[in-house]
């Protein structure tokens, strides 16, 4: 039996590499968007063009029937998950403290951090030895944001990522006796549209003098981390984030 991926939020930008790579690892994939079904479906193209095995599955990550919806589409035309990214996620409106709105800050935090709880929990009730399963793995896109606080920008965003974080830490220990690793994968400045999302499309060409390696990274270059993780070759890795910012 292949192994079964699940990468959220993967019709473009790094979840659209960690499902590319993941199927070239042997992984049938379930590649989940929330609106744009002809980038999912050129992505599920993509991968059955190099002789994978995808799917494509609509759903908002923050919200829980869609989560359960994605879950239960995967056990019926994949198979039970093995390995989960938990990469949806935004930004939010940029700005400073005094211009953000409950509302976004609800939008944020519910996607990037109750929606990958949610995620996580359908994952280890399908992987955990504990309800019958055979393990897995759980991978958690974060951000440096984490660390570098966000100021003047997203503080909302960091700090749902550094919520993230502790989450990664937390349900790593939980569920380690369970068959099952977690662990979280730090982008720092990666060229993708994320910034564009956000208004600031040069930001990655600005902020990239300031990286100690003078330049953004890639997505395929946090896929690998990623597929790593998930890999045998991390198996003695979890409750731990690995940071994947040229050294920022």
């Amino acid at each position: 039996m292949s192994p079964v991926l699940i990468v959220t939020g993967s019709s473009r930008g790094i979840g659209a590499a960690c499902a590319v790579l993941g199927a070239a690892r042997g992984f049938k994939v379930c590649v989940n968007y929330h609106c744009n079904s002809a980038r999912a479906d050129a992505v599920v193209d993509e991968i059955t063009a190099a002789g994978g095995q995808a799917i494509a599955v609509g759903g908002d990550m923050a919200a829980e029937t869609d989560i359960l919806n994605l879950f239960k589409t995967v056990d019926d035309a994949l198979g039970p998950v093995t390995a989960l990214i938990n990469n949806a996620g935004m930004t939010g409106t940029v700005g400073p403290l005094t211009d953000m709105t409950a509302g976004d800050m609800a939008d944020v935090f519910c996607l990037n951090l109750i929606g990958p709880f949610i995620c996580a929990r359908e994952a280890v009730r399908r992987m955990s030895t504990k309800h019958g399963g055979t393990g897995g793995v759980i991978v958690n896109i974060t951000s440096a944001a984490a660390r570098l606080g966000g100021a003047n920008q997203y503080l909302h965003y960091a700090a749902s990522k550094g919520g993230l974080e502790t989450f990664t830490k937390g349900l790593g220990l939980e569920v380690a006796d369970q068959g099952i690793r977690v662990a979280g994968v730090q982008p720092g400045v990666i060229d993708t549209e994320i910034h564009a999302a956000m208004g600031l499309p040069d930001r990655a060409d600005d902020l990239a003098p300031s990286v100690p390696l003078r330049r953004a990274g890639s997505a395929e270059e946090i896929a690998r981390t990623a597929l790593w993780l998930i890999s045998d070759q991390a198996s003695y890795i979890t409750a731990t984030t690995i940071e994947a910012t040229g050294g920022r």
